[in-house]
Order: C-alpha cells, then structure tokens, then sequence
C-alpha cells in the first residue's frame, strides 16, 4: 500500500486547567490515501471537532498538550513542525471548512474581500483574474447571484448562504487534503445534495482527499469510502463504508445507526374544533430607495397560504432556505406584518393590535433554532425559564416560579439541581431542552418548532422527538414544525405544506405526500433524503 496521505497514530489529546490534566482523545489512528473519504462519526463532546483542528495545530498550546502519538502528513510530522512550515500547510495544502461560519468570517468585511484576500495570500492571484475564479466558485456552492452578494457583509447573508462562502473559500485553495466540520448541518436538502456533488467533483479533480465530520448518516452513506466512529475520545469502530453501515459491530455505532428518526405521528384525537384556521396568507417587505429611504414598490415573500390546525396535530412546513417558512411562523405569531386572515380559537388575530395580542401571547409559542442564541448567556437556566410568568403571570410569588420551573424541567428531562446553571454549562441538546421548558411553562396551546433538531445530533434528535411526541400526546398540543429534514417531518407531522420561493408547491396528509407526491419538486426533495 502506498503511504497514507495523512497518519494520525495513537494520538492522544490533553487539556489542562488550573493544575488539573484532562483526556479528552485517547489512542486515536486514522489513516486517509491520496483522494479518499474518511468519515468521522461521533455525537458532540466525542473529541471529532478536536481532533480535526489539530491536524492543522489550531489549538492553543497550552492549554492543549499531546500526551502521546503524532499526526504525519506525506510522511512529516505535524506536531513537531514550526511555525513556518505550518504556515506553508495551512490553506495551501490542507484547507478547513469550520463548523460555525459567523464566528469565521470577518463581519467588518464584504464576501469580496475575504473570498480575494484567500487567493492573493495562498496562490499569489491579483484582484481581476481572482474576481472570475470567486465568482464561478460561489456560483458552484450555491450561492444565487454571486455578482450582486460581493458586496455583502456575513450578516447579511442566511446561516446556509455563510456556510457556503466557508465552503467557498477553503475550496479556492485546491488543497490536497479538505477537513470539513459538519459542513452541511445547516444547509437545506437541495443545497447539501449541491454541496456534495461539488465536494465529489473537486475530489475527482483534483484527487483531493477528505476528512468529513458529521452526524449525519445518510450523508455518510453517500460520500464516504470509510468511516471511523468515536465515542467519548477512542475510536470504537473503523471500517469501510459500505461494511459498517450494513453490519456494524460496535453497539454504539449500532445505537447511532438505530437512532434515524423513525415511527409515526401522535394519533390524532376525534372531534376536535380547529384551533388555527388561516386563509391566504401573504407577506411582503418594502423596497426603501432614496435619501429618504422611500418604500418604493414591494418585495413579495410569502403568497396565500391557507390550513387549519386543531388540538394535538402537526403541521410540517418543508422546503429551502428562503423559501418562507420562518417567515409564516413570525407572521402567525404576529412578530411581523401581514396580509390575510389568522383565526386562532376564533379570535381574529389578523386585525389586532401589539396589545390586544399579549392575552393570547402565552396561549402561543415558539421555539428557536439555535438555542446558542436565543438563551440569554448571562441568565441562569431559572431565570430563563421564568421570564414568561414574570410577564404573563406577575401576582406569582418567587417561590412559586420556582416551582413552576422545576415542575417543567422534570417533564422535558433536565435536572432541576441544575436550575442555577447558565447555558454555556449545557449541551447542545439539553439547551434545546431548555428552550423548549420555557415555551412550555405558559401551559401554551400551540408551539411553532423552527428548526429545533437541525444541529443536534441523531441521538439526541432521537430524543427530542421522542420529547415534542410525549408532550404532545399528554398536553393534546399543536404543532407547527419548520425543517428540512423529511425524514423527522414524516415522524413528527400529520399534515405537510412545501414552500418555494414564497409559494404553496404541494398541501395534503404527510404519509399521502411522502408517499405519492404530485409535484416535481415534492419528487425531486423526497429524493435527496
């Protein structure tokens, strides 16, 4: 066999803090050839994301030390190189896509700028034979009218629209060797399928080998030639991917492969009234030109949409980024303007005011994506969780708050001995756990969920949805689930709208539609699962 691309032998990764030196990868060997995908497989905390940064010596040193082992790439050890020879590597030869695209772009520059800067540094390339490669790449990843975004900044772009100029800009390189940090968590059906046509592609062309963190089985199954699963710091199985993913050994690597969302919807009560009924719903934001920022004509980014919803159901909103899904959801909860009707338990929602609408608040909820940013960082998980009785029930006294909130934080599985812990202390899973106790402390009658398993692991996907599924069951709740994940849409959800571009593609029972679309474009999403 020809020597391995990248060697990673018996690595072992410390940390220290205050005297105290903590494992956290133990006896770690991974072996990449020249134009290969490895997979590496784990839940969060699994020592993946760690271990990738220190191929490229990311990490601080101290507090980060290597115990034992060494990481060879064509044959030189990384651990042991200087500065300026890590210099040389970074970028040119092994190139990273980090997992959180607005924390690794520059949010005072414009795409332009950081996409070049990449070129002139890496490839010595001047400012217009540079503008066609950054255009035509961009246009590559998926980024729909690169010409008109240069000018952008990062927070003018969506969390997928970051992600992609990431991809962008290690692709621009042309490494030998690609990490790529969970690149596609954030990324719709349409646009990771893209994604993973244009990592294919470049691998092809460029024999370019790649290291592929993820959760995400199924795209496992469609990129990797092997897989290399860890569990709490030690590689527990490696093997290539046809074969682990067909007859895994591990019960761990077991558990993951059982833990792809599953089952059926709730049973639906009978004789139920509508609790929502909507009528051609409609959003449009003002074009503002001039001086004076004149609304000059209108943007239309959501047309006629019409359902109804009653006590105990789900409805699943399917489709692309910027296709309106958060859109309905604020304008349900009145957070933005619209047009149409909104009856919520027969109350004309459509025609009140901010408030005649804080009665109802309480009655209606939601719960965010990314929980990093909805919690507030310096609010204790108590205090967190009993904001909303603070405005919707003040004559409760602050013993019973707290009541309230160790009542909800037993029902949504979090230990209330941990009610003075702030959300940094939390993992991913348990901050959406928290998330979902502070909607669910209201007693509220329906939630809209927008997104709240997409950067969670499948195990603990698998967790939540057992949760939303159990408080639904016992609390006859309505949902409104926003995602692009179909498969948890077809657990979770007795009815399905798909949106495109603002539009209403297809409407009907969730097994009727996944099972018999009617649609091209229901076919072509229900295909990229």
């Amino acid at each position: 066999m020809t020597q391995p691309l990248l060697s990673i032998d018996n690595l072992s990764i410390a940390f220290s803090n205050q005297g105290e030196t903590r494992t956290v990868v133990s006896d770690l060997s991974l072996r990449i050839q020249a134009g290969e995908t490895l997979a590496l497989v784990g839940e969060s905390g699994s020592g993946k994301s760690v271990s990738a940064l220190s191929v490229l010596r990311l990490l601080p040193s101290p507090p980060v030390s290597y115990p034992q082992g060494d990481i060879l790439f064509q044959g030189k050890s990384l651990l042991h190189a200087d500065e300026h020879t890590l210099r040389g590597i970074r970028g040119n030869k092994i190139a990273m896509i980090f997992q959180e695209p607005m924390v690794s772009l520059n949010p005072l520059h414009t795409l332009e700028k950081q996409l070049y800067e990449v070129l002139s540094l890496h490839r010595g390339m001047r400012k217009e034979a540079a503008r066609g490669e950054i255009l035509d790449c961009l246009e590559r990843t998926g980024i729909r009218h690169a010409a008109k975004r240069l000018s952008d900044f990062p927070h003018q772009l969506s969390g997928g629209e970051r992600q992609r100029v990431m991809i962008a800009m290690a692709l621009l390189t042309r490494p030998e060797l690609l990490i790529a940090d969970e690149p596609t968590t954030a990324l719709d059906v349409t646009v990771q399928a893209q994604i993973l046509q244009l990592l294919r592609e470049l691998k092809d062309e460029l024999n370019m080998s790649l290291l592929f963190i993820t959760h995400n089985l199924s795209i496992v199954k469609k990129l990797a030639d092997s897989v290399a699963v860890m569990q709490n710091g030690r590689c527990v199985e490696q093997n290539t991917a046809r074969t682990l993913l067909s007859a895994p050994q591990h019960p761990y690597t077991q558990r993951l492969l059982d833990s792809e969302p599953s089952g059926d919807p709730v049973p639906l009560p009978a004789n139920t009234t509508p609790l929502l009924s909507v009528a051609d719903l409609a959003v449009s934001f003002p074009i503002r030109k001039g001086i004076l920022r004149r609304i000059v004509d209108e943007n239309p980014v959501l047309k006629n949409v019409s359902f109804t919803l009653r006590p105990g159901e789900t409805l699943g909103l399917v489709g692309e980024s910027g296709s309106g899904k958060s859109t309905t959801g604020l304008a349900l909860l009145r957070l933005i303007a619209s047009q149409g009707t909104i009856q919520f338990d027969g109350m004309p929602l459509h025609n009140w005011n901010r408030r005649q609408m804080l009665p109802v608040r309480p009655r209606m909820q939601v719960v965010f994506q990314d929980p990093n940013s909805s919690l507030n960082p310096r609010l204790s998980v108590l205090q967190i969780i009993e904001e909303g009785l603070r405005v919707h029930r003040p004559a409760l006294t602050p013993q019973q708050r707290e009541e309230e909130v160790i009542t909800v934080m037993e029902e949504v599985g979090l230990e209330p001995q941990a009610r003075h812990r702030y959300p940094a202390e939390f993992s991913g899973g348990q901050r959406q756990r928290i998330a979902i106790a502070r909607a669910l402390i209201l007693k509220p009658e329906l939630i809209i969920l927008d997104e709240p398993t997409s950067s969670l692991d499948r195990t603990v996907q698998a967790q939540i949805l057992a949760l939303l599924k159990g408080l639904q069951e016992k609390h006859q709740l309505a949902y409104i689930f926003i995602s692009h994940d179909l498969q948890v849409v077809r657990a979770l959800c007795h009815q399905v709208i798909v949106l495109r571009q603002g539009e209403v593609v297809e409407q009907g029972e969730c097994q009727r539609v996944f099972a018999a679309p009617t649609q091209s474009y229901t076919r072509q999403l229900l295909a990229l699962r």
